[in-house]
């Protein structure tokens, strides 16, 4: 048990490495297009990868409830992510992604203490540090810290979204993994569709935006070891670990966009490291 809840929480961590590289080259994808336009070509060019996967893994169909809790669950998220690529196009990413982050997180982590009971002190202590982690990475010195309301409703929207997400994804049966993502991604991928057609965009091709199909890949990527993670530990655990996604984001804009960086942020990822170790102790 102890080997897997190891796993388990190395399963979450890469989830949070995959969910912060997407967010990243989504960020990317949306500088040039819309980000519903991102959206649906993200999700139209990871299906065939999760379908791919789930052939080679012999999964074929979910049951049926897996595939509805997973088709639940891409519904919400997408709903979720649009919400959030709106706050950010209206808003303060100060405000909008760290209310977005911490709701996010706290969604599964109540359903995991509600199922498994209350975790032990230190890991209470490390859900505690990661989402102060998650606060500081995400937001800015530069910056109110008072959101006006649109941006605080679109922000918790996004949250809830990522949370349902999160807590219905870890339902399906634990011997599925690619075939229930496989309902989630379709489920993602029309509402998706919806949302362009509703705001009469055109979807650009792969060649046109490569950052939005890396989006898609990271953000699949991101899935499958969420899941994973779900299967070998508790749902908090996993939840709380791979919500530190926004760290990885702050480090490849500093790295890469040679983006500052403040001494908040750095802190935060500090802050987030420490958390990593008193959760998976």
């Amino acid at each position: 048990m102890f080997g897997n809840d190891l796993l388990g929480a190395a399963s979450a961590l890469a989830s949070a490495f995959s969910w912060g590289g997407g967010d990243f080259s989504g960020g990317m994808a949306s500088r040039e297009y819309g980000p519903f336009q991102v959206l649906v070509l993200s999700a139209a060019t990871s299906l065939p990868l999760i379908l791919l996967l789930d052939l080679l893994a012999g999964e074929g169909l979910p049951s049926l409830r897996s595939g509805l809790l997973a088709a639940a669950a891409g519904g919400c998220g997408t709903l979720g992510l649009a919400a959030f690529y709106r706050g950010l196009a209206i808003g303060r990413v100060a405000v909008v992604a760290p209310v977005a982050s911490v709701l996010g997180t706290v969604v599964p982590v109540l359903v995991g203490v509600f199922d498994a009971g209350v975790p032990s002190i230190i890991r209470l202590a490390g859900f505690g540090l990661a989402l102060l982690g998650i606060w500081l990475v995400t937001g800015s010195n530069g910056e109110k810290a008072a959101g006006t309301r649109r941006e605080m409703e679109l922000a918790v929207l996004a949250g809830i979204g990522f949370g349902i997400f999160l807590t219905l994804i870890a339902l399906v049966d634990p011997d599925e993994v690619f075939s229930p993502l496989v309902s989630s991604k379709v489920a993602g991928l029309l509402v998706s569709l919806w949302i362009v057609r509703a705001h009469g965009l055109a979807v650009p091709t792969p060649r046109q935006s490569w950052a939005a199909v890396a989006a898609g890949v990271l953000d699949t990527g991101g899935n499958i070891f969420y899941l994973v993670g779900t299967q070998m530990t508790r749902l908090d655990v996993v939840a709380a670990l791979g919500s530190l996604y926004p760290a990885i984001t702050v480090l490849l804009g500093w790295r890469l966009l040679k983006e500052q960086v403040s001494g908040r942020q750095w802190f935060g990822v500090a802050i987030s490291l420490a958390a990593v170790v008193l959760i998976t102790i």
